[in-house]
């Protein structure tokens, strides 16, 4: 317990970090005189630089443990931030931008490797996930309002520089914090003298099943893209770091609904992603719904997911290998999160990004069938929860 409140702790500053740049990193490449497509091509490079290093931690987390990994994406990032704060190109942001997508891809998978690896138990590990998807939460309310504040007081320069130091502070306490591993993230049964019938036929997860993390994280990239676009102004990038605040509290409210977790994983990703659907269909179609009441339901929606698919992830590959498992989920968001921002950047001008993102959403949900045969998609332990 003491370790997952450390790990919570330093997930926290992380994702404060992290997330105060939202509202931000679209103006201050405007104001370095980059055009729409080349903002678009910025957000995107950050996700395909993410696959390099998505590839390398499945292997290196299960070989080595987390602590390692988590130390050297906290401190590499806070000194790429500490760079971006001179840039004067646009670039030089887009070098920097895609140094940084590679030294974070080693985060996630860590550190939701290291949650998961703190019990064997399926229940405890959902709450384990639940907690990793407040902590996230409860950072992404105030850092995008906090980052917009700080660049109107005191300027870009000084904004990133304070959020580089802040990294590199968290990763310095993490390795005095963070217990080193004990034992391999994968147990052999073979090891311990006895053949049991549950652990050694290893489940396997379906490669259709990544397809959910990939449509979740395109329409994430094209929302974040296309919601600074609207002013870009200090006063605009005000605005744009409440209305993301906005949609973490959303978040919260459901990650604090607890009974929740009694529901299948499977259940609550394929619910939450026909709203967040429908709600980008409302931000494409339908302009008399306030911005902020759809935000906060996507936000809502969002909670619901992130939580449910790391816990749907666990349950499918039966405990084992989790560093390569939550690495191919980071690839699928990493290459959703490409596509998403340079297709909205792309097209526009044609149609609604906004709609393009609830077209993905609605035929990802087409494509993933749903089944309680055995052999399908859906292995049966799945859906054996009584609460479900």
């Amino acid at each position: 317990m003491k370790t997952a409140i450390w790990l919570y702790m330093f997930l926290f500053l992380a994702f404060f970090d992290l997330h105060a740049q939202y509202p931000i990193l679209t103006p201050f490449a405007v104001s370095l005189g980059a055009a729409p497509v080349f903002i678009g091509w910025m957000m995107g490079i950050y996700a395909l630089t993410h696959l390099p290093g998505n590839l390398i931690a499945g292997t290196v987390i299960d070989r080595h443990g987390s602590r390692r990994y988590i130390i050297f994406s906290l401190v590499s990032a806070g000194i790429v931030l500490l760079l971006q704060s001179q840039v004067h190109y646009p670039w030089q942001l887009l070098v920097l931008r895609s140094i940084s997508g590679f030294v974070l891809a080693f985060l996630s998978p860590a550190c939701l490797t290291l949650l998961a690896s703190l019990s064997s138990d399926k229940v405890t590990q959902g709450k384990l996930m639940s907690g990793h998807g407040v902590v996230h939460t409860l950072a992404s309310v105030v850092s995008p309002a906090a980052g917009a504040f700080i660049v109107a007081k005191a300027g870009y320069s000084t904004t990133f520089q304070s959020l580089g130091w802040l990294l590199i502070a968290t990763g310095v306490m993490a390795i005095f914090s963070v217990p080193r591993p004990l034992q391999r993230s994968e147990p052999s049964a073979a090891s311990s003298g006895e053949k049991d019938p549950a652990v050694v036929p290893k489940l396997q997860v379906p490669w259709r099943i990544y397809i959910l993390p990939f449509i979740i994280s395109c329409s994430q990239g094209i929302l974040f893209f296309e919601l600074p676009l609207r002013s870009t102004g200090v006063d605009g990038i005000m605005s744009t770091g409440i209305l993301f605040s906005i949609m973490s509290i959303g978040a919260l409210v459901t990650l604090s609904m607890l009974f929740v977790n009694r529901f299948s994983p499977f259940k609550r990703v394929l619910g939450g992603i026909f709203v967040l659907a429908v709600c980008f269909y409302c931000l494409a179609a339908l302009q008399s719904i306030p911005l902020t009441t759809t935000l906060l339901i996507l936000g809502m929606a969002k909670g619901i997911i992130f939580p449910a698919m790391a816990s749907l992830f666990i349950q499918l590959s039966g405990g084992s290998r989790l560093g390569r498992v939550f690495s191919l989920q980071s690839i699928a968001m990493s290459i959703g999160s490409f596509i998403g921002p340079i297709a909205a950047g792309q097209l526009r001008t044609f149609v609604s990004p906004y709609f393009i993102a609830f077209v993905l959403l609605m035929v990802g949900l087409m494509v993933i069938p749903i089944s309680r045969k055995p052999g399908s998609l859906l292995y049966p332990n799945i859906n054996q929860n009584p609460a479900s």
